[in-house]
């Protein structure tokens, strides 16, 4: 497994990190075991939470019960600020907030630092510095490692490493936004601004919600059990026209190199600028292992610029 420092920061990740939303909701204690060792074992070391997954902590909870004495081995990323109830009290990036998701958080967790913690979202009722501030405490405390961001526009990370310049306080060394082959909408203005600031990118829905994993046909019968078959949103958002052509130039790119099209969307993503870890998500042990080995794909300069003629968005 390649290892890849987050950023310009000291922290180190796997190239392919789990992503745990899975735990607590989709999969019980056990079958979270059962992903979570093959992951240990396939050399994962990027574990990627959130204090909202799982019905709202399930997933923590889940993966500090497996995880148990391995926690040390491992990078703990979280995140904070997405709604934990339902009246609107329990979120957002306010310091009141952020001291109390921290305890909970490492309480589900059974640990006593987090090795990333991430605002999940943008919080447009907290002044930035005000989320800085409290976060740069946690730092110094001991009880938070690194901090990143998630789903943050590009001027909304520049503002943020401004205001910790200038106010001397710990910066996001992370930003975790979506990215595949069929959302590529970061490039415009977000991953120049990540370069710019050495900041690490963590991509989410690498597979666009399983389309590219090579299981889905067009005309076909959706897979039973799937995400795209069992959540409409999903399926109204990436089941387009688009996304099918797209998806049927990939698969003959593939097919050509005697591979399967996860690999060359997981191996496109690795090769991208600024791309630290990709968060995969996965069900079963088997899919660690497909997720794993797809990471060592290498695309050739030709090959990536026939990816790019038909995958890259167009600019307005």
């Amino acid at each position: 497994m390649e290892i890849r420092n987050l950023g310009n920061s000291g922290l180190r990740v796997s190239v392919v990190g789990l992503g745990c939303n899975n735990f607590g909701a989709r999969l019980d204690v056990e079958a979270t075991r059962r992903v979570v060792h093959r992951a240990l074992d396939k050399g994962v070391t990027l574990f990627d939470t959130a204090d909202a997954y799982g019905n709202r902590g399930g997933s923590e909870s889940q993966l500090g019960e497996v995880l148990g004495a391995r926690r040390r081995d491992v990078v703990v990323a979280t995140k904070f600020g997405w709604e934990m109830d339902d009246v609107d009290v329990k979120r957002g990036g306010s310091r009141a907030y952020i001291m109390n998701a921290i305890e909970d958080s490492l309480r589900r967790l059974r640990t006593d630092y987090i090795d990333l913690y991430q605002l999940h979202k943008p919080d447009p009722r907290t002044p930035i510095e005000e989320t800085l501030r409290a976060l740069d405490d946690v730092v110094r405390q001991g009880k938070v490692r690194y901090i990143g961001c998630s789903n943050f526009a590009g001027w909304q990370l520049v503002d943020a490493a401004w205001v910790s310049r200038t106010e001397h306080l710990n910066a996001f060394v992370s930003a975790q936004n979506e990215y595949s082959l069929l959302v590529r909408d970061v490039e415009a203005e977000l991953v120049p601004a990540m370069q710019k600031f050495g900041v690490g990118l963590l991509p989410y829905f690498p597979l666009g919600g399983g389309l590219l994993s090579g299981k889905y046909r067009r005309g076909a019968s959706l897979p039973e059990g799937a995400r795209l078959t069992d959540t409409q949103r999903s399926a109204d958002r990436f089941l387009t026209e688009r996304n099918w052509s797209i998806v049927e130039k990939l698969q003959a790119i593939a097919d050509e190199r005697g591979a399967a099209m996860l690999d060359v969307a997981i191996g496109w993503l690795a090769s991208r600028p600024t791309v630290a870890s990709v968060i995969a998500g996965a069900t079963r042990p088997e899919q660690i292992d497909a997720n794993v080995a797809a990471a060592a794909t290498h695309l050739d300069a030709q090959t990536l610029a026939r990816i790019d003629e038909f995958t890259r968005p167009s600019r307005a």
